[in-house]
């Protein structure tokens, strides 16, 4: 079985299992995922969704933002970690948002990863929750399950990216990545990953597999 062909398989076994997975973060307007997505780093969505909910009620919009008080916002956003440096990339970014783009999210990657604290996952994130585009968001589960699965055999996210762009269809590339957050929570987690309960347990590559 080539590659695109468990691709296919996949979306045949992980559309059964999960047909309705989205963003698991809460946001009202694209600088909201923005900002939530970058608060979301080495931090759960959990947490992200507690303390956007209060600071989005606080941080109404874009300037907002860019004028917030820099040791005000590490303290709104504490609990998320990293604060300090995400505190700084926010101002920052929302100042770049007003001063080039009109105090707009762009649609671009290219656009987006030039805004502080915006990398490829992120901007994969809006560009396909937000725009619609086709994007592939690698993310801890992305990278493990794909990996697992044989569908790539790189550690980069970049790469992890670019090899899954070139086999997964444009209208299933975002899709995927919910699903694999879905199933890398319930199922094929980092340390005990549950195979004898998991759909696409008869396409997968892993050396680990436990077999029953």
């Amino acid at each position: 079985m080539t590659k695109k062909e468990r691709v296919l398989k996949m979306r045949e076994l992980l559309d059964e299992a999960y047909p309705n997975v989205e963003c698991s973060l809460n946001y009202s307007n694209p600088l909201e995922m923005l900002i939530a997505t970058q608060l979301s780093a080495q931090c759960t969505d959990a947490r992200v969704n507690i303390v956007t909910e209060s600071l989005f009620k606080k941080y109404r919009n874009v300037y907002d933002f860019a004028n917030a008080d820099y040791e005000e916002l590490c303290e709104d956003i504490k609990s998320t970690g990293f604060y300090r440096n995400k505190a700084k990339n926010i101002i920052l970014c929302c100042q770049r948002l007003i001063d080039v783009y009109g105090g707009q999210v762009p649609d671009t990657m290219e656009d987006l990863t030039s805004l502080a604290g915006t990398g490829r996952k992120t901007a994969n994130l809006v560009l396909g929750d937000i725009f619609g585009k086709s994007a592939v968001v690698v993310d801890t589960h992305c990278k493990r399950i794909a990996k697992r699965i044989g569908l790539t055999a790189n550690d980069d996210p970049t790469k992890v990216e670019m090899d899954l762009k070139k086999i997964v269809p444009p209208d299933y590339q975002l899709r995927m990545c919910h699903q694999f957050v879905a199933h890398g929570r319930a199922v094929c987690t980092a340390r005990k990953p549950k195979c004898e309960i998991c759909p696409v347990a008869e396409i997968c590559k892993s050396k680990d597999k436990k077999i029953l």
